[in-house]
């Protein structure tokens, strides 16, 4: 018999409670403010304390890999959660951007073994990016910080 997914997971049980970096491009600093404040405020929502002192700024989604990678392997942070935007121009930069952040992060997970979340909104326009960094429940910042916890939650289970 194959089991189902849960739907959503509400209730987390961890050996001690998780500390959680989080690391913030500058770059579109509009967008991804949105996306910080979304993930502090579900990291709240269910009762995750969270320090201003594990609040990072990168100068832009390029650098998060290498900056999150540092994070994991401190022994400091049980998870990291990475949040930028990049926006689609007239030039192949975004692509190249987009690329070497995906790749970097998904590294820098694998390496450390401590989950590393994307949470770098990738649009085509700002509008797109504007919508996914509102103050609601659809912020992709607190999607980033979700999976997240969640990777911790089962990772420890394993």
């Amino acid at each position: 018999m194959i089991k189902q997914a849960p739907q959503s997971i509400q209730k987390f049980s961890f050996s001690k409670p998780p500390r959680i970096a989080i690391v913030v491009s500058r770059f579109n600093q509009i967008v991804t403010n949105g996306l910080c404040q979304g993930a502090q405020e579900w990291l709240s929502e269910h009762q995750i304390l969270f320090y201003q002192e594990d609040l990072y700024y990168a100068p832009g989604a390029f650098e998060l890999p290498l900056i999150a990678q540092k994070l994991a392997k401190s022994g400091k942070y049980d998870g990291v959660v990475c949040l930028g935007c990049v926006i689609k121009g007239d030039t192949a930069h975004f692509e190249f951007i987009s690329l070497g952040a995906t790749i970097g992060l998904m590294q820098a997970s694998l390496h450390t073994e401590v989950p590393i979340s994307f949470g770098v909104l990738t649009t085509y326009t700002s509008e797109q990016a504007q919508i996914r960094s509102e103050e609601n429940k659809e912020n992709k910042g607190r999607e980033a910080v979700a999976a997240c916890i969640e990777s911790l939650a089962l990772l420890q289970k394993i």
